[in-house]
């Protein structure tokens, strides 16, 4: 190969590496967004481990939906509100859609700008309140049933190796770790599983008055969850305003129980395509 066309090859292959990266930036800021499920907050909706596609079409497009883009170890760190800053103010939305009551939310913390994952459980103008461990909406509390244990092995999970909280602790490592399980239907008519630990400061609140233009979020592993009951100066999420919602989460793609999503053989072959409910 002549260096002329050594100099084209390189020069065409450079083109369309731009040109992926670009196309793929575009489908990563309108359409979907990666997450990987870092935390046990939403157990057992959602596990250490699970990869899943963030819908964001959903509610439509604000500042929070340019991807952030954070490689600590070649130094990277790009933040959403650095490309689209400029969308910021207003508490609106472009193409703004309504999320409901019960959706899975992937949003962007009002204070660190890292992205959360919760439960939509607070609409704007809602009462919000836990009074021994049960949720209440509007002055009234919600339905919860019984439904036995929520068991998984005590040892380390996910990237950072942190072992689950149990109800039966204290439980050595390879031992079995249980929380009481039960399914909570919100007003709507949306049921989903809640895992209960034990008494927790949160488990007995003020109430809780959404603003207008914002959204209370809990964790569905109730006692193990930073979440609105815990306002943003004392390190919690607090409100939500509209415009930090990034998207709706649908669908788990796949699963790992290990310690990167590389690690193909620790996937959990019955989270492929689960539906988030």
């Amino acid at each position: 190969m002549t260096g002329e066309k050594k100099s084209g090859f390189v020069a065409e292959t450079v083109k369309t590496i731009v040109y992926a990266l670009l196309i793929a930036g575009v489908f990563r800021t309108v359409f979907f967004q990666p997450f990987w499920i870092p935390s046990g907050s939403m157990k057992e909706t959602l596990l250490i481990g699970d990869f899943l596609f963030v819908n964001k079409m959903s509610y439509g497009y604000s500042y929070a939906s340019c991807p952030s883009v954070r490689i600590p170890q070649i130094g990277l760190d790009v933040d959403a509100e650095d490309l689209c800053g400029w969308m910021r103010g207003g508490n609106s939305r472009l193409l703004g859609g309504e999320p409901e009551r019960g959706d899975v939310v992937v949003f962007r913390h009002p204070v660190s700008g890292n992205d959360f994952i919760k439960r939509l459980i607070g609409l704007p103008g809602d009462r919000i309140q836990m009074v021994q461990g049960r949720l209440h909406i509007n002055d009234q509390p919600v339905q919860v049933e019984e439904a036995g244990i929520f068991a998984e092995p005590m040892m380390p999970q996910g990237p950072e190796g942190s072992p689950p909280r149990c109800a039966n602790a204290p439980v050595g490592m390879g031992g079995t770790c249980e929380k009481e399980r039960a399914i909570e239907t919100l007003p709507n008519g949306v049921s989903h599983t809640i895992l209960n630990i034990g008494n927790q400061s949160t488990d007995n609140t003020g109430v809780f008055v959404v603003p207008e233009g914002h959204y209370f979020f809990m964790g569905d592993n109730r006692d193990n969850s930073t979440d609105s009951r815990v306002d943003q100066i004392a390190g919690g999420v607090g409100y939500v305003p509209y415009e930090n919602l990034i998207g709706r989460a649908d669908r788990v793609m796949f699963s790992s129980a290990g310690r990167s999503m590389l690690y193909f053989w620790t996937w959990r072959g019955n989270r492929f395509f689960k539906a988030i409910e």
